[in-house]
């Protein structure tokens, strides 16, 4: 055991790395076996990870000095990094095909989401401005909400709850998307990214496209995450400053 926890002690983000992918092996299996596939493997990764959160202290599992790699991993390092990484694959060229509607449905996604989750905030007694932002953040992705709130220094708990509200969120779009698709028209590239401006949660778009037709992930997703990139820029900036001003 001594032999394990020293190799384990020296490579401390190799062993975080094997943890999250037993994680997501295991939440495609669920995802598989028991949803048929409606809610996505990463949805069910993320709520095993939440609730893992749970049995640990500030930093989570990390205070275990066995997971002590995943403070790195899931640091703002690595997660900012992923979330450029994921921007720098669209293209605004492409984006541009989808005319003034795409990029009305962005901005307009990105307002309704923040209002309804930000307006929910408040109902259940958050008063300050950087939980109601940082709730309102997380209700258009699970990834806008913790940037957001790690930019303006919201708790660890409106952090998680602005987590689980974009997982929620992920849930519902996945489950949803190939119900509604016929009365929607999500049959052609073009209402595709509108779509994905709409709504602006990548996985679950991408999911329910997914569900829909194949053929619609790659416009559905390329607009989702112009809205990612777009949400973790204005959140922490102008809608923080409107919400402070509001209040």
């Amino acid at each position: 055991m001594k032999l394990i926890e020293n190799i384990i002690g020296n490579n401390g983000l190799v062993f975080a790395f094997l943890v999250v992918g037993v994680i997501m092996f295991v939440s495609q299996v669920m995802s598989r076996r028991l949803t048929a596939g409606r809610i996505p493997g990463v949805a069910i990764a993320i709520t095993l990870g939440l609730v893992l959160a749970w049995f640990g202290g500030k930093k989570g599992i990390a205070d275990y000095p066995l997971f002590a790699g995943m403070a790195l991993l899931g640091g703002t390092m690595l997660r900012d990094f992923s979330i450029v990484s994921t921007a720098m694959g669209a293209s605004l060229s492409e984006i541009r095909k989808a005319g003034p509607a795409g990029i009305f449905s962005l901005i307009t996604g990105m307002i309704v989401a923040f209002v309804l989750g930000s307006v929910t905030a408040y109902a259940f007694g958050y008063t300050d401005a950087k939980s109601v932002t940082t709730i309102g953040a997380g209700a258009l992705t699970f990834i806008v909400g913790p940037v957001t709130g790690t930019a303006i220094g919201a708790s660890s708990d409106v952090v998680a709850i602005s987590i689980a509200t974009g997982v929620l969120k992920t849930v519902v779009v996945t489950t949803c998307t190939p119900l509604l698709a016929k009365r929607m028209g999500l049959d052609n590239p073009h209402t595709a990214m509108v779509f994905g401006g709409l709504i602006g949660t990548t996985s679950g778009v991408a999911a329910g496209l997914a569900a829909t037709d194949p053929k619609l992930v790659p416009y559905g997703a390329l607009t989702a995450t112009f809205y990612t990139g777009l949400g973790c820029l204005l959140c922490p900036s102008v809608f923080y400053l409107l919400v402070q001003w509001i209040l």
